[in-house]
């Protein structure tokens, strides 16, 4: 009973910890339970398969904690209009999963080479899992404990330097020492000891803070301009309307919102996440001639020195003779085409320039490792961006550059926003700010738009660019450089967002260096285990 209630205190605490309902503060004790649960099975109890009960105990802490954060996703249906199930018991129990083996590893080093270096072990194996977990084709990196400050900007200021996977490098390293902490007590009831430590406690927590605050208060970056942006947020409801209405219908309404809207110079006008064509897609071989590009096109020569940013979803065939993408499937004329989610820039006179999405959502977006899973899971695609195939990709970041003014666009669609190290590749090829274009409505009233608009706040830390973010149904935001959001829209609002964003030339030290504390620790954990290695070797020759 011990154990369990030690493993659901975990659960809660890291649960209460999450954005955007949660108090941030227990995510540095929230892994401490599950750390001394483990310690006690394997130095104390006399449960026999150890191991196991330790892999089962961490399970439950994370499953709950995955159904509390993110069984939002229930929230998403079929094409028939029906609730997926699929949607959140696959990702709840995969993800669960991950963490728990994560555990396991652990429990395992810990008992060959001790606390201390088990220690280590867990701080070293979490960073990198996380790192993977940002990677790989089913990565799902929502719950990365770096992320937990994302509604409190002014108390992570220094994500410029290190990143949110700095700060859960900030977080595993308070909850291992709490847990030392503890540990030292219950051996020697000293009360020396367990002042210092303690106070080292407090000083790793408030000092980061205290840092972020002064570097918040004097934040005084020179922008290099600003644009004036003009959010569009049409609320088309995903499930009904996207796929039902005429495409026409879909855009004469998005301009109609743009035209009402319009007061004096707009630099840029931005639409949602796959905002056009609605059902079906745009060839990006007939750019030129496609009506509704060239609709926008006609819109723009009535606002001059105006372009316009938007979502679409499109499309590229190829002739028997081309080179074709492993991410093209065959159609039932027989020939091959491409799907993408993009993002396009219209300027009249000039040729439409498409970016498309890097960063694909595993089972809507992308089918992950097919070859694998489909024979297992069958044609499990959830139907929510206008296909059910896995969808082509651009292996770089591109920028929009404004022929009229200093504007240089970063075109992130959704789900990219969630990637610190991704972002920040758009800057180094020039981004001055960051448009954000995404349709959260899939998931109804939930907690899902709400985390994916805070995470928001992040990225414009990390790189301190401003951002402007266009969202379906909302929310749409204007985020200055320090994260704070300084306008934003009401969930379900038919509405447009006018916003006065700042451009910002500088690169910031994570800009440059990435992940480095995520490479750091790949390198220790290869350390650790070769380390390991030898010593089993040394001690099994010894022996003979």
């Amino acid at each position: 009973m011990k154990y369990f209630i030690l493993s659901l205190l975990s659960a809660v605490l890291l649960s209460i910890s999450w954005p955007t309902y949660g108090i941030p503060f227990f995510i540095f004790f929230a892994l401490v339970p599950l750390l001394m649960m483990e310690h006690d099975i394997t130095k104390f109890s006399k449960i026999k398969r150890k191991g196991w009960a330790v892999f089962g105990l961490s399970y439950l802490a994370f499953v709950i904690w995955n159904i509390v954060t993110t069984g939002w996703l229930y929230g998403s249906k079929n094409p028939d209009g029906t609730h997926s199930l699929m949607a959140v018991v696959f990702p709840v129990v995969v993800n669960s999963l991950l963490y728990s083996l994560v555990f396991q590893l652990y429990h395992w080093y810990k008992k060959a080479q001790g606390t201390y270096w088990g220690l280590t072990f867990f701080v070293a194996i979490w960073m990198c899992f996380e790192k993977f977990h940002m990677s790989w084709e089913l990565t799902w990196p929502w719950l990365n404990l770096g992320n937990v400050f994302s509604d409190y900007p002014k108390l992570i200021q220094w994500y410029d330097t290190l990143g949110a996977t700095g700060g859960s490098f900030w977080i595993l390293l308070i909850n291992v020492y709490v847990f030392y902490t503890l540990r030292i007590w219950e051996a020697g009831r000293k009360r020396k000891s367990l002042i210092i430590n303690t106070s080292i406690v407090a000083l790793f927590i408030f000092l980061p803070i205290l840092i972020s605050l002064v570097k918040y208060n004097n934040f005084n970056e020179k922008p290099s301009g600003s644009v004036n942006v003009l959010l569009l947020q049409p609320e088309l409801d995903p499930y009904t309307e996207k796929y039902a209405k005429d495409s026409l219908t879909i855009l004469n309404d998005l301009l109609t919102l743009a035209e009402q809207n319009s007061k004096g110079q707009i630099d840029y006008y931005i639409g949602p996440e796959t905002s056009l064509p609605g059902f079906g897609s745009i060839s990006e071989k007939g750019f030129e001639q496609s009506l509704l590009l060239n609709t926008v096109k006609n819109f723009l020569t009535k606002h001059p020195k105006s372009v316009f940013a938007t979502g679409i979803s499109s499309h590229r065939f190829y002739s028997g003779s081309e080179e074709k993408p492993n991410s093209a499937y065959q159609v039932s004329d027989g020939s091959f085409v491409d799907s993408y989610n993009s993002a396009v820039q219209i300027i009249p006179n000039q040729k439409v320039e498409v970016y498309h999405k890097g960063k694909l959502v595993p089972g809507v977006e992308i089918f992950p490792y097919m070859n694998v899973l489909k024979p297992i899971l069958g044609d499990a695609m959830l139907n929510l961006g206008g296909t059910v195939a896995s969808l082509g990709i651009d292996e770089d970041r591109k920028v929009f550059t404004n022929p009229f003014n200093k504007g240089k666009l970063a075109p992130i669609i959704c789900y990219e926003s969630i990637y610190g190290e991704f972002t920040t590749e758009y800057v180094k090829k020039g981004a001055n700010f960051l448009a954000i274009m995404t349709n959260d409505s899939w998931w109804g009233v939930t907690q899902g738009h709400e985390q994916l608009m805070s995470y928001a706040q992040l990225r414009a830390i990390e790189t301190r660019r401003e951002i402007a973010r266009s969202a379906n149904s909302g929310i749409s935001a204007h985020i200055n450089a320090r994260g704070d959001v300084l306008a934003d829209t009401l969930y379900g609002d038919k509405t447009a967002l006018f916003a006065k964003v700042n451009l910002y030339e500088g690169m910031t030290f994570y800009t440059r260096a990435g992940d480095l504390l995520s490479r750091i620790s790949i390198f220790v954990l290869g350390f650790l285990v070769f380390y390991t290695l030898i010593k089993q070797f040394q001690a099994r020759k010894k022996s003979q």
